[in-house]
């Protein structure tokens, strides 16, 4: 569905968007990917490895409306990637999160609308699900802008679509990264928040196919949450430096214990497919029917009343030789 189309992706100087143009270009011809991000020399370097005749290199930001309504002109499929992620530092400079996360989204929303995209996919996380910490919440807020925005398109073609999902393995800013340069550091112990603590974990690769997949599935108005495994935080560290002891530390401004993705509170609304969940809109959409059977012609069926889907009561548990395993995968 990608071969002679448009891709813009925000923010696609970051992990996910190198990822992604590399799938895509091993997979289809498109007729054009536009990396759109704010950073010169992430762009720079980016382009020494994707140079391909396709790509474009657009510097701009999120927050510059008319920006992103240029950038967008003939596009087909957007995926809105770019946001402000750091948990303690979203809690240290709240505007700036605000900013991006919120304001930016409802420039996308309003540039794709103007420009007959088809197609937008927004990257949420498992911290938009009850959030505790003003990352998840700008990112609920955004995730629900991107849902009515179905409701608000009238008569032009354009959906809007949420992916969420938990951890990637080797994304910057994550705990892996972290621990693996206290390793290379010769670190004489990894620090612990709490013994207790899990996350859900998905490869890069996983989560850009999952991405990939629900263009297709789309309807509009659909928060997508793929099935993936947990893994203790100490088994994490174990099985990255089996020598190291741990130090606990404590919970971090904004930390929980184990992620959600899917609240118990939404239990009304979600349905479960073979290999995810799907979070249907809580309002009504006037073009838009039953998410039951997506439009690849899968089926799903309503949850029980008060399930919730969070990385401590998972039944999808990494070994530490199936985390390693993963890792190598990237």
């Amino acid at each position: 569905m990608f071969d002679n189309k448009s891709i813009l992706i925000t923010g696609g100087t970051g992990s996910f968007g190198q990822k992604y143009t590399e799938i895509i270009l091993s997979k289809y011809t498109p007729k054009k990917i536009i990396i759109f991000s704010r950073d010169e020399l992430k762009q720079y370097e980016m382009a020494q490895s994707f140079n391909d005749k396709c790509m474009r290199y657009f510097i701009g930001d999120v927050r510059d409306a008319d920006r992103l309504n240029e950038a967008m002109g003939g596009v087909d499929f957007v995926i809105h990637a770019a946001a402000l992620k750091h948990v303690p530092i979203a809690e240290y400079n709240p505007m700036e999160c605000i900013k991006t996360n919120i304001n930016g989204a409802e420039n996308v929303i309003k540039a794709a609308i103007k420009n007959d995209v088809t197609k937008v996919i927004a990257l949420s996380t498992d911290k938009a699900a009850n959030p505790i910490n003003l990352y998840g919440a700008t990112k609920l807020a955004s995730d629900k802008l991107f849902v009515a925005a179905n409701n608000t398109v009238g008569h032009k073609k354009t959906r809007f679509s949420v992916v969420r999902y938990g951890n990637v393995t080797g994304s910057r800013g994550s705990v892996i990264p972290f621990f693996s340069k206290l390793i290379s550091q010769k670190a004489t112990e990894l620090p612990i928040t709490d013994e207790k603590m899990t996350r859900f974990l998905i490869t890069l690769e996983d989560g850009v196919n999952f991405v990939l997949k629900n263009f297709a599935r789309m309807k509009g108005g659909e928060i997508f949450i793929p099935k993936i495994p947990s893994m203790k935080i100490v088994d994490l560290a174990k099985a990255l430096a089996p020598h190291l002891p741990h130090k606990i530390i404590g919970i971090r401004p904004g930390e929980k214990l184990h992620e959600i993705m899917c609240p118990s509170d939404d239990s009304h609304l979600t349905l479960e497919f073979h290999d995810h969940f799907v979070i249907q809109p809580t309002i009504q959409f006037a073009n838009i029917g039953d998410f039951t059977t997506n439009n690849l012609g899968e089926k799903g069926v309503p949850v029980e009343q008060g399930f919730e889907y969070h990385s401590g009561n998972n039944t999808d548990w990494l070994t530490n030789e199936q985390f390693l395993e993963m890792l190598k995968k990237g």
